[in-house]
């Protein structure tokens, strides 16, 4: 039997497991079969996702006698538009899927916001679960239920609370990702030591480098723990009513960023560029000491992030437009989370568009 970690993510009726560990997708029919329920498959994966992962998959399946069939979408952000998304509800429906369907989405973050969205309101709500072959969707975007896609106005302006029925994270899918894309992924690993422990942090620091070199105890260790940091911030907080807010350390200056190069940046490279930035704040504004930035700062160096912007000086005003426009902004008030310390964030609405605008002259 093979060896899998279970994290909770604890939601009363909605609640589900993550499972993690190595050469899962060997075993997925099996595990996914008790949510099916004798009901078909729809795989939603990507021509990226190696073909010998959707061809396990398919496998297991079949072996546990499931019915399935497939749909193969381009890789990317670009899939995650109103063009794509009718063209995946369009040929669900040619395929002739019922409630008693379940949507599988293997591959990274854009195929799971995509096919989560999809399944959210095609017939009015279908199953759907994750399996991720990135580091970051493995840690972040395949776990939450965060749903959606982009507009010509910013990212994930569209789009729905909609929780799976399962995540598998198969270590083994990260063999053949890009170490580009490795490298992106961890920063949303850092993320959780940042906002809220600082232990992990700390334990980043000194094994971080083994993580994306693929030390295996190492990166199941840092999976879990990220994916149980996660899991406790939406059990309490599903909806972003409050404290999962603090997920969102970066991205407001990540989003704008990544909208902003045309999605040359990788989400994961934005975001620590903003999580960079953001800590920069904290300190402009005098919640945070210059030693405790310098560690954050010092260590996505370290790893091999970037933490520079690049745009045009023209850009100032086309960024915070975009900032502006974010979901979470109130009252024309954008929510930033800044930090303390390492492992203690928080939100502040106190910062006005022309403070911004000083602090963004800095970085260009």
């Amino acid at each position: 039997m093979k060896k899998i970690d279970k994290v909770k993510v604890g939601l009363g009726s909605r609640s589900y497991n993550i499972l993690i560990g190595s050469d899962l997708l060997d075993i997925c029919g099996k595990l996914i079969k008790p949510i099916t329920q004798m009901g078909d498959v729809l795989i939603l994966t990507e021509n990226k996702v190696p073909n010998i992962y959707l061809k396990k998959v398919q496998r297991s399946l079949t072996k546990q006698k499931i019915i399935h069939s497939r749909i193969i979408l381009p890789s990317g952000e670009k899939i995650k538009s109103f063009q794509y998304l009718e063209k995946v509800l369009d040929r669900m429906l040619k395929l002739k899927i019922t409630r008693q369907s379940t949507v599988v989405a293997l591959g990274g973050g854009a195929i799971g916001d995509l096919a989560g969205f999809a399944s959210s309101i095609i017939l009015r709500g279908v199953n759907y679960i994750q399996i991720p072959t990135t580091l970051l969707s493995q840690v972040d975007s395949s776990v939450g239920g965060k749903t959606g896609i982009n507009s010509r106005y910013g990212k994930n302006l569209v789009g729905s609370f909609f929780q799976p029925q399962l995540v598998i994270a198969d270590i083994s899918t990260l063999k053949t990702l890009p170490k580009r894309q490795m490298i992106s992924g961890y920063s949303e690993i850092v993320k959780y030591g940042i906002i809220a422990d600082r232990g992990f942090f700390s334990w980043l620091e000194n094994n971080g480098s083994e993580v994306i070199n693929h030390n295996k105890a190492k990166l199941l260790r840092a999976i879990k723990v990220s994916c149980q940091n996660k899991s406790k911030i939406v059990s309490a907080d599903e909806k972003e009513a409050g404290i999962r807010s603090l997920l969102n350390l970066g991205h407001t200056f990540g989003h704008a960023l990544e909208n902003y190069s045309g999605y040359k940046l990788l989400h994961g490279e934005a975001v620590s560029i903003g999580m960079r930035m953001a800590v920069d704040l904290s300190v402009n504004r005098k919640f945070c000491n210059l030693e405790e930035a310098n560690r954050v700062k010092n260590h996505l160096i370290k790893i091999g992030l970037p933490i520079q912007p690049k745009p045009k000086k023209a850009a100032k005003n086309a960024l915070l437009d975009i900032m502006f426009r974010d979901k979470k902004v109130r009252n024309n008030k954008i929510n930033f989370v800044l930090i303390k310390k390492i492992g203690d964030a928080f939100l502040n609405d106190k910062i006005s568009r022309k403070d911004l605008e000083k602090f963004i002259t800095t970085y260009l």
